[in-house]
């Protein structure tokens, strides 16, 4: 056998091979798991905020095992926003009544009852609003109001007299309704509309009235249709009557949120008007205090669309008109309108500057300069802080859609006063 080996040269020609490695830690692979997935979280939110905050939220519900919770939350949000003079719930699980107050929840079946100056209005979660008259007794029927389902919220009518509002609801569907327990009939209200609603025990007659958006009237197999400006009127046992209402009287002057200065509040003249309303043969003007109108300064009747009123001191005043037609059929009252009346300061003019707006949804941010230790109203409310060096920030309750106007009215220790109007548009 012949031994063969490769030359000395070839083999020297063969490189060793070397390995090199890093360790990594699981400390430091989860570090860039967290890194890397909030990257993507932060993309997802720029891009999809909306989608990617619900995610969050379904996560955390997940995980906290409190996903049946939140629904249930809800369905405790209507309470009261205004109270005033005597107002008394009875909870569905108590036998006395307690004295209603601004920190109550209310729930099915609990019992609303106000005294003969009392006036209560109670908002639910998807935006009806419900205003209580004097010497009225109402029960919660329904309040289901729940994310991506239909809401439905509704009082019984047992004796008295209220007013409701509807708002534009998210979800298809939804129903604000008032049921009459004397014959259970039913009122369903649309989104975007407002209505009246009485019950006379004594005569056991049921009324409804439009005045804004639309409305059904469900009582057995009978179902009668309400527009604009008409009224339902029923008792037991024989169908409803349908009838036209006079349509309420629409203000002018003073405009709503309008600031009056003038040197002598109480003995300056006060100019109230409004356009006439076809068929209306006098008007009422009411004027008070409070937007609810408990209390009712002035009560007076002229067959003309203007008049004057004298002896009003420096405050904030609301003031309604109705309209009375030959047949001595009353309309509604208009929507009221809130003025202003204050004293002309004697001193000099005060510094207010409004240095800008910004809208966040439908409330607006509004700042500005003005003099340290002054008072400023804005739309009527109390600016709470003003700096030291006068500037301040405010934030307004949320406007409804279109033109407004924002009116500051200022007034400084030395009795100066200055007052801006700023018009914006709620989109």
């Amino acid at each position: 056998m012949i031994d063969q080996k490769q030359p000395e040269e070839q083999k020297h020609k063969i490189a060793p091979v070397q390995i090199y490695w890093t360790t990594v830690t699981y400390k430091t692979v989860a570090i860039y798991v967290v890194l890397i997935f909030s990257m993507i979280m932060l993309a997802l939110y720029v891009i999809l905020p909306d989608w990617t905050s619900a995610m969050v939220r379904k996560a955390t519900s997940a995980m906290s095992g409190s996903g049946d919770a939140a629904p249930v939350t809800m369905m405790t949000q209507a309470r009261f926003v205004n109270l005033d003079g005597k107002v008394q719930v009875k909870k569905v699980n108590s036998v006395q009544w307690n004295t209603a107050d601004l920190r109550m929840t209310l729930d099915k079946g609990d019992l609303i009852q106000t005294g003969a100056d009392g006036v209560a209005r109670l908002t639910f979660a998807d935006g009806t609003t419900y205003t209580v008259k004097n010497e009225t007794l109402i029960t919660v029927e329904e309040n289901s109001v729940g994310p991506d389902r239909p809401t439905r919220v509704g009082v019984s009518i047992t004796s008295g007299a209220l007013d409701l509002s509807t708002s534009g609801w998210e979800t298809p569907g939804s129903q604000a309704e008032v049921r009459f327990p004397q014959d259970k009939s039913v009122a369903s209200l649309r989104e975007n509309t407002r209505a009246s609603v009485r019950n006379d025990p004594g005569s056991n007659q049921g009324e409804i009235t439009v005045s804004t958006g639309s409305a059904s009237l469900q009582r057995g197999d009978e179902r009668v249709e309400l527009g604009r400006y008409e009224r339902a009127t029923f008792t037991p046992g024989t169908p409803a009557s349908k009838s036209q209402v006079l349509a309420p009287p629409e203000l002018r002057q003073p405009s709503n949120l309008q600031p009056i200065i003038v040197p002598e509040p109480k003995q300056t003249p006060v100019k109230f008007e409004w356009l006439p309303v076809p068929g209306a043969v006098h008007y009422t003007l009411y004027i008070s205090t409070t937007s609810m109108f408990s209390h009712v300064l002035s009560e007076k009747r002229v067959t003309s669309t203007t008049t004057e009123l004298t002896g009003l001191t420096a405050g904030d005043y609301f003031w309604k008109v109705t309209a009375t037609d030959a047949q001595n059929r009353t309309s509604e009252p208009s929507d009221a309108s809130r003025f202003t009346l204050a004293a002309q300061g004697r001193g000099e003019e005060m510094l207010l500057e409004v240095e800008g707006t910004q809208l966040h949804g439908s409330v607006v941010e509004v700042t500005g300069r003005t003099e340290p230790g002054a008072t400023l109203l804005v739309n009527g409310q109390n600016v709470g802080q003003i700096d030291k060096d006068g500037h301040f920030q405010y934030f307004t309750p949320p406007f409804a859609r279109g033109s407004q106007t924002i009116v500051i009215i200022g007034q400084n220790r030395r009795g100066g006063t200055a007052i801006k109007k700023v018009p914006i548009v709620v989109p």
